[in-house]
């Protein structure tokens, strides 16, 4: 269930939230190819699905970088704000992949609002993202998503 916020006083008690589940999404080989066409990655642990079979994983697995950039489709889905003349993804903190994400797992994500602050013209969230493997224990990525937000 997505977390609706409406002002920088209620983004600054957010802290210690817990947002999410989103919805699941699976990652299809075929995003996996996008992503290696995208960036130039063509690592065979990722593309090269026959040799992929033969590796430490038993199949092709997705780059770290687009279990990584998933944070963005999910995020919207854990929190929204409100009234806001803008917002933007001011950055990110730690970031680790505790777990690989094999071509065909199915992924979603939960949060929590692990810091805030006031910033000139509204405020600023930490939201910590864990995304979640089906049936796996270790999650596939933890990372804590900076976004700002601006108000009228």
């Amino acid at each position: 269930m997505t977390r609706v916020l409406h002002s920088a006083a209620e983004l600054l008690a957010s802290v210690g939230s817990k947002l999410g589940p989103t919805d699941w999404l699976v990652v299809e080989q075929e995003r996996i190819n996008r992503f290696a066409d995208a960036t130039g990655d063509r690592q065979w642990i990722h593309v090269d699905v026959e040799r992929a079979q033969q590796g430490p994983f038993g199949a092709c697995i997705a780059h770290g970088y687009l279990t990584l950039s998933l944070v963005s489709s999910f995020l919207p889905q854990l929190i929204e704000v409100r009234g806001m003349t803008m917002g933007v993804n001011y950055g990110l903190d730690r970031v680790r992949f505790p777990n690989v994400v094999p071509a065909g797992s199915r992924l979603r994500a939960t949060g929590e609002v692990v810091a805030a602050e006031a910033v000139k013209g509204g405020a600023q969230i930490t939201v910590r993202v864990t995304i979640e493997r089906e049936g796996e224990v270790r999650p596939a990525c933890v990372a804590d998503s900076i976004s700002r937000f601006v108000f009228p």
